[in-house]
């Protein structure tokens, strides 16, 4: 595949909405499975106060 880009819109949908997909999907798992890194990695001032650990 010596080019990236795709040849009409029809692939480009398909690429786009692929990787829309993944991302969700990576992410939903993400929230299920680890919340308290992910609440970690924001870092919420509201959540910083009330947590005593």
């Amino acid at each position: 595949m010596p080019q990236m880009a795709p040849l009409n819109w029809s692939m480009l949908y398909l690429y786009t909405s692929m990787i829309l997909l993944l991302t969700t999907t990576l992410v939903y798992y993400m929230i299920l499975n680890k919340p308290l890194i992910i609440k970690k990695l924001i870092k919420l001032p509201k959540m910083k106060t009330n947590w005593k650990w």
